[in-house]
């Protein structure tokens, strides 16, 4: 069974930009124009890099309600509507549903750390509830749980379940997912590991770092997948130290901090993050730097 692609390409986890403890909404649609404008074929709206775990009820309604409305049908909108209650996130699955998105994003639930049989009828309850395209998000680091390739199979089975957003560090587990091909089509969850991911199968990139480069990372796909794989390649080495940087501390304080250094957005995000260390500051403007020299 081929799948429904709901995007190729870049899709860019979009930061919620704060100022005094709301949501700034004209800095928002600032931020969409340019992700739009910089090329990105996605926008995923309401992820774990919009610090969606901080948002209220209320708050995360109107935020999707805002990109749909500024978006407009310009590139592709997906809205992370995971939670580790299965009843909320079917809540704000069928809320997305209501709305016209293109799909959304579900995480595995986080801190629960349920069984596979519980995580498997976590995903089908909601596929089942719904006729969206759902993308899974495999992100053992943040979650505490790394789905396994058998419980992968299973949930490939289901029309609705198209996509994994894969965010572990496994080269040879990524080697096990692209058997899964048209089934279950594989995102990369890590900017360092978009080359990789693309090398195996791999149709795009879910991004923090286009957040602030959305056209860099959008040729670098644009790259690959027009055959200038070697191109593509250069700019991954070169970009890793800027990668990795962003990841010093927790995301999205690094991101923001690096947006906020070019006035694309505040620094602001909300307990328990907080402003990067000034070590991590210094560090992050360093590279920013080097990737403006680079282009």
């Amino acid at each position: 069974m081929t799948k429904k692609k709901i995007f190729s390409g870049v899709g860019t986890a979009l930061i919620t930009p704060f100022i005094n403890g709301e949501i700034d909404y004209v800095c928002l649609g600032r931020l969409i124009d340019f992700q739009i404008d910089g090329g990105v074929d996605a926008l995923v709206i309401g992820g774990t890099t919009a610090e969606a775990a901080t948002l209220s009820d209320d708050e995360r309604y109107k935020l999707y309600t805002f990109a749909k409305g500024k978006i407009a049908g310009r590139t592709r909108l997906i809205l992370g509507t995971g939670t580790n209650d299965t009843r909320v996130a079917l809540a704000h699955t069928k809320f997305a549903e209501r709305l016209g998105c293109d799909g959304v994003l579900l995480v595995t639930p986080y801190y629960n750390k349920g069984t596979e049989d519980g995580i498997e009828k976590h995903y089908l309850k909601i596929a089942e509830s719904v006729n969206l395209p759902i993308i899974v998000y495999n992100v053992p680091s943040r979650t505490g749980v790394n789905l396994g390739i058998n419980l992968l199979d299973r949930l490939a089975n289901h029309p609705n379940i198209v996509g994994l957003k894969e965010a572990s560090d496994s080269v040879d587990r990524l080697v096990n997912l692209a058997a899964f091909s048209d089934r279950l089509w594989l995102y990369s969850g890590n900017d360092s590991q978009i080359y990789p991911t693309l090398s195996l199968g791999g149709i795009g990139v879910i991004s923090v770092m286009s957040n602030i480069l959305p056209k860099t990372t959008v040729k670098m796909c644009k790259d690959f997948f027009s055959g200038q794989e070697g191109d593509a390649l250069e700019m991954q080495l070169k970009l890793l130290p800027f990668i990795k940087t962003l990841f010093i501390e927790t995301n999205p304080s690094p991101i923001k901090y690096a947006m906020a250094s070019l006035g694309l957005c505040s620094t602001e995000v909300r307990l328990p993050l907080c402003e990067p260390r000034e070590t991590t500051k210094r560090e992050v403007l360093k590279q920013l730097q080097n990737i403006i020299e680079y282009g």
